[in-house]
């Protein structure tokens, strides 16, 4: 199962649409760019679109 979220994950970053997850290992909500950067996000009650989050910093390799 994890292969399977892997390549659906890789497969919809190289369509070019970023991914959002939680990542449970470090109790944060993540979304990752196609092009590769990533970022620790926290989410906006009741807001729409692309206004739903607001990014608390960007994630070096070693950190996500």
């Amino acid at each position: 199962m994890k292969a399977a979220i892997a390549d659906a994950i890789q497969s919809t970053l190289k369509a070019g649409v970023p991914v959002f997850y939680r990542d449970m290992k470090q109790n944060m909500d993540i979304v990752e760019q196609p092009d590769g950067r990533r970022f620790h996000i926290r989410y906006t009650p009741g807001a729409s679109g692309e206004q739903n989050y607001t990014v608390i910093q960007e994630l070096t390799r070693a950190a996500a």
